[in-house]
């Protein structure tokens, strides 16, 4: 088979609504390589965007997996639950940052979890608002696109958004906003428009993902906890990309010095499978009735086997030092490049977290052209790379935290040719 030939399938077959970034069909994968239906060999600098920390099909992952496929594939946790379900539940609230009781629930997509904080809120409040910042992106459902601070590809046509969601400036320091001006605008958010008695909740991310990996300052993240317990509002920290030892934490709110009541995380809980999940304070997480929370697929055996592994893995093999230790490495490389590249306007990032911003030398504006170049002479070359920011000129680097030396060094080769021929161009 080659690419070209199923490419034309998949466009007869698939929604056009479904975006591809490349048209490279994968075949197999192992750590940080993968290799498409032609043969071709790619290093891949985009992990699923981050769901696989821990690599493709790392051994323990796979072995997990294998184990709970001779036992059962599903039951329905409400219907007949199992024991590595409440397993993962204890270790989760063991793990996510805050000094109180934690309960979790299980769901399937970071969408699903983001949703499911913002019930929780809800009904833990009785109040009906949720706040969310510019540039976040919290899923494509309807309260998850109402969330998502960005309206192309994700808002466009879609008609009215969900009610009641507000959105405030977040710190972008290449852009000239900074945590001032968000907290401005949450006080005149409170001033024109909204009473803070109605908040059940704001949420955000602690490295916005889609919006161009831009890091929440702590002197936000504690303005936001400040305010949250003056008016009683819920604190959701969005950690369905941050999360799993990518910024070098196992969650990046652990930086902070200060804890959300609820955190969301999906992507790299399960090592490649579905599966998603909410743990935040005890009363909180007990104030929806029976039924009201959950799902069929919710905590599906496989990827509740998945994540014990996964969460094994991390402590096992110090992935949260070793993203340390590699997002160092890219940004001394980054750094390097920016020499002879007047593009790069900045390097930013926690952990193997990492981004580089790219705009015009002679006008200052961002380069969403020059960025994909960037991306697309990468991909020639053999390294996958991925786009994102509001602008759309940022790449964001997220190779499994697993990535051996030789095929990181590798990477590193190709980036650099990347960039210099994407200025040739």
């Amino acid at each position: 088979m080659l690419n070209a030939e199923v490419a034309k399938r998949r466009d007869d077959a698939i929604s056009r609504g479904v975006g591809m970034m490349t048209q490279i069909y994968a075949d197999r994968a192992l750590n940080a390589e993968v290799w498409d239906i032609e043969g071709n060999r790619y290093i891949d600098f985009a992990a699923g965007i981050a769901v696989v920390n821990t690599g493709h099909c790392h051994p323990k992952v796979m072995a997990a997996v294998a184990n709970q496929m001779t036992k059962f594939t599903h039951t329905c946790h409400q219907v007949m639950p199992y024991e590595n379900y409440i397993r993962l539940a204890e270790r989760l609230n063991d793990k996510v940052p805050g000094d109180f009781k934690k309960k979790t629930i299980f769901v399937t997509t970071g969408a699903e979890a983001c949703e499911n904080a913002v019930k929780i809120a809800r009904i833990a409040t009785g109040r009906n608002a949720v706040i969310a910042f510019g540039g976040g992106f919290h899923g494509r459902t309807f309260m998850g696109m109402s969330l998502t601070g960005k309206v192309e590809p994700y808002k466009k046509g879609f008609g009215a958004m969900m009610p009641d969601v507000f959105h405030v400036p977040f710190p972008m320091d290449p852009h000239g906003i900074s945590t001032a001006d968000a907290m401005k605008g949450m006080e005149k958010l409170f001033k024109a428009d909204l009473d803070p008695a109605r908040v059940a909740a704001i949420i955000f991310e602690p490295v916005q993902g889609e919006g161009g990996f831009y890091p929440a300052p702590t002197d936000l993240v504690r303005a936001i906890r400040t305010l949250c317990d003056k008016h009683g509002i819920v604190m959701i920290a969005d950690e369905v990309q941050t999360g799993f030892a990518r910024t070098g934490a196992l969650f990046a709110m652990e930086a902070h010095g200060v804890a959300a009541d609820l955190t969301t995380m999906a992507k790299g809980l399960a090592g490649g499978l579905p599966l998603a999940a909410v743990t935040g304070r005890a009363d909180l997480m007990d104030a929806a009735n029976p039924g009201g929370l959950g799902g069929t697929y919710a905590g599906n055996p496989l990827g509740i086997a998945a994540a014990n592994a996964v969460l094994d893995v991390i402590e096992e093999e110090d992935l949260c030092a070793r993203a340390n230790e590699l997002g160092s490495r890219l940004k001394q490389r980054l750094e390097a490049i920016r020499a002879t590249a007047p593009e790069i306007i900045d390097i930013r990032g926690p952990g193997f977290m990492v981004a580089v911003e790219f705009a015009n030398p002679s006008t200052k504006e961002p380069d969403a052209g020059f960025t994909n170049r960037v991306r697309l002479e990468a991909q020639k070359r053999g390294l996958i790379l991925l786009t994102c920011g509001v602008y759309g000129n940022v790449v964001r680097f997220l190779a499994p935290i697993t990535i051996p030396d030789a095929h990181f060094a590798e990477a590193m080769e190709i980036l650099e040719a990347s960039v210099a021929a994407a200025r040739q161009a």
